[in-house]
C-alpha cells in the first residue's frame, strides 16, 4: 500500500520526466552518460540520440508494447531495435545495474559485494520462444528464470531455460556464474526443491553453504518464511514491467537483456532520488 511520503516521491519524479513515467530524469542520464559508446573517429558523424535510444527501450519494457508500436518520437523502430541489441552485444544493460547495486548497497551502508543469496525460480509462458518446456508442477509452457538476489532483493544472476529444467539443474548454473561476478557470495537460501544431492554436492564443492528453509506441514494459510519471502517480492519487482509478465522474447539473450533493463532501472531511480 502506497504511503503519502511514497506517492509525494513519486509525483516529485514523475515531474521530471519527459513524456512518460519510464523518460530518464536528467539526474538519471547524467548517471548513464559516461558509460555510453564513443562515437569513432572516422566515417559519418554518429547522429543517434542514446538518450531516446534508453527512453524507447525502457518505455517499450514498462508498457509491454511490440518494438513496432513504439511511439514515432523515438525515431525508427528498426534505430532503436538495433542499438538495444547492440548495447546488450556490448554487455551495457548488465553493467548499468552491476554498478547501480554496488552503489545502491553502499548507500544503504553494506557492502558493495554481497555475503549472502537468495535462490528461486519462476516459469512463464513463452509464446515466440525458439525452445520451449513444460513444467508440470506449475503447468506453464515457456522458460523458467533461475534467479539469485541479495538479501534485501537485489538481482545478482539470472539464468533462462526451458521451462521443464529443474530447480536444482538449473541453479547448478547460477552457482558457476555467481563464483566469477560476486565471489564473495558463502552462503544461499532456497526452498525444499532445491535440496538435491547433486546440487548439494557441487555447492560443497565450491564451498558454498545452501540452507534450506522449509514450509512446516502443519501451517494453514499463508505464512511470511525468513529469507524466502524476499526472492518473491523481486520476482514482483520484476514483473511490473509489463514485458516480463511473459517472455516475449525469440532469443534467450534479448529476453535476459530485458530483465536487466527493468532490475537495473529500479535501482536507477532509487539510486538518482534517494
Amino acid at each position: 500500500m502506497w504511503t503519502q511520503q511514497s506517492r509525494g516521491r513519486m509525483a516529485r519524479i514523475a515531474r521530471k520526466t519527459k513524456r512518460y513515467p519510464s523518460d530518464l530524469t536528467d539526474e538519471e542520464w547524467d548517471r548513464l552518460a559516461p558509460l555510453m559508446p564513443k562515437p569513432g573517429r572516422r566515417g559519418r558523424p554518429r547522429e543517434v540520440d542514446f538518450r531516446e535510444v534508453i527512453n524507447a527501450v525502457r518505455y517499450l519494457v514498462r508498457s509491454g508494447c511490440g518494438c513496432r508500436m513504439l511511439p514515432v518520437h523515438f525515431g525508427a523502430w528498426q534505430t532503436v531495435y538495433g542499438w538495444f541489441r547492440e548495447l546488450a552485444r556490448r554487455f551495457l544493460f548488465q553493467t548499468i545495474h552491476d554498478v547501480e547495486l554496488m552503489l545502491d548497497r553502499a548507500r544503504q551502508g553494506r557492502e558493495e559485494s554481497p555475503s549472502a543469496a537468495v535462490i528461486d525460480s519462476q516459469s512463464v509462458k513463452a509464446p515466440s520462444a525458439e525452445k520451449r518446456g513444460f513444467d508440470a508442477g506449475k503447468k506453464v509452457v515457456g522458460r523458467k528464470r533461475h534467479i539469485a538476489v541479495d538479501t534485501d532483493g537485489r538481482l545478482l544472476m539470472v539464468n533462462l531455460t526451458t521451462a521443464d529444467i529443474s530447480d536444482s539443474a538449473g541453479a547448478q548454473a547460477i552457482l558457476d556464474a555467481i563464483r566469477k561476478r560476486w565471489p564473495w557470495v558463502k552462503h544461499l537460501f532456497a526452498d525444499g526443491a532445491y535440496d538435491r544431492l547433486k546440487l548439494m554436492d557441487k555447492a560443497s564443492y565450491m564451498d558454498f553453504v545452501i540452507q534450506v528453509i522449509r514450509r512446516s506441514d502443519r501451517q494453514q494459510g499463508l505464512k511470511v518464511l525468513p529469507r524466502r519471502w524476499v526472492v518473491e517480492r523481486s520476482f514482483g519487482w520484476m514483473t511490473r514491467w509489463r514485458r516480463l509478465v511473459r517472455d516475449y522474447e525469440k532469443r534467450i539473450d534479448v529476453s535476459h537483456a530485458m530483465i536487466l533493463v527493468a532490475m537495473g532501472g529500479n535501482l536507477l531511480r532509487r539510486n538518482a532520488h534517494p
